[in-house]
């Protein structure tokens, strides 16, 4: 569905005042025994030794063709690791590291409910009286992840909202496409390599020793090529774009050259934006293409994506242009 930028979540996100998020739902993962550090090193794309008491990196946890896993965040915590990532990943999270544990001294436990989890967009540590503080960069601001026990979640809840302004889904998904950051189910899924996902200078550490997908991460650095970039793209006639649409080159209709993940409209930039995968040769910025969704036939309208295996499918197709991450 369509993101929207509603008239309350915008004065959220450009509140004077320093926003937080409550993001509680997340999977959270505890990660301990002797192994615990070689062991997650092995599995995630970036440096665990750069985490401690009060830091936190973003990774990556891949398979063995470079594809994504999980995208997750992790923060030492005495003698263990946390590991928070999308709640729908709960059960395969879990799974996934399971599976590599052999020999090792390592304990994966689940603690998603004993803890909430907020994040505070700000250049200084909030202070606050309960909760452990996390420095975590989740989106282009610093920021500060707050760990406290789930029991007090309506307390943290409360101290933060008396000194911050809360920011709501709906808002947060607004400012993340502004932005230009992957979200996992829309720009990152089981099929995306991190580095498609600009995730390169973010969650990959190139230097640290092996992990699982390595190899592929370290030929496409090589080659310096994708087959496909996440991209920013903005219609020309300021319709409309929706996630699922498929892009065409306009001077080979016929041919798809990718697809569209996120769209909103942005109130702060004044018009309507959408985050979406190109394939190389099409996603130069300034480069001009052609969103339609397959599935609606228009009369008069396109044929955008007719291939020479199947019937062609009229479509209404929005002229779309490639724009740099994030959207100014």
């Amino acid at each position: 569905m369509r993101s929207k930028a509603m008239d309350t979540p915008n004065r959220s996100y450009q509140s004077e005042r320093a926003i937080f998020l409550d993001l509680s739902g997340r999977v959270k993962l505890r990660v301990t025994g002797a192994d615990r550090l070689r062991f997650l090193n092995g599995q995630v794309t970036n440096d665990l030794r750069k985490t401690s008491e009060t830091s936190a990196i973003e990774a990556c946890i891949l398979n063995a063709k470079g594809k994504t896993d999980a995208h997750i965040y992790v923060s030492a915590s005495g003698e263990s690791f946390l590991v928070d990532a999308a709640a729908d990943l709960r059960e395969a999270l879990n799974i996934r590291l399971e599976r590599y544990v052999i020999a090792d001294d390592v304990q994966i436990e689940d603690v998603t409910d004993q803890f909430s989890l907020f994040h505070v967009l700000s250049q200084q540590s909030p202070a606050l009286e309960r909760g452990r503080i996390v420095s975590v960069r989740r989106f282009a601001e610093p920021g500060w992840d707050i760990w406290s026990d789930a029991a007090q979640h309506h307390v943290s809840l409360q101290e933060l909202s008396s000194r911050l302004a809360l920011c709501d889904s709906d808002a947060v998904e607004v400012m993340r496409i502004e932005q230009g950051i992957p979200r996992w189910g829309r720009e990152l899924t089981n099929e995306i390599i991190p580095i498609e996902a600009n995730l390169e200078q973010r969650a990959i550490d190139y230097q640290k020793g092996c992990y699982i997908g390595q190899e592929v991460i370290s030929r496409i650095k090589m080659s310096g090529q994708t087959n496909k970039r996440l991209c920013g793209l903005i219609p020309l006639d300021a319709l409309a774009l929706q996630p699922g649409m498929k892009l065409a080159a306009p001077s080979a209709l016929g041919k798809e050259v990718g697809w569209i993940t996120s769209a909103t409209r942005s109130e702060r930039l004044g018009k309507e934006i959408a985050l979406g995968y190109v394939k190389r040769g099409f996603n130069s910025v300034n480069t001009r293409l052609a969103a339609a969704s397959p599935s609606r036939r228009t009369a008069g309208g396109l044929d955008a994506f007719a291939t020479e295996d199947s019937e062609p499918k009229t479509v209404r197709a929005i002229r779309v242009e490639v724009v740099p991450l994030p959207f100014h």
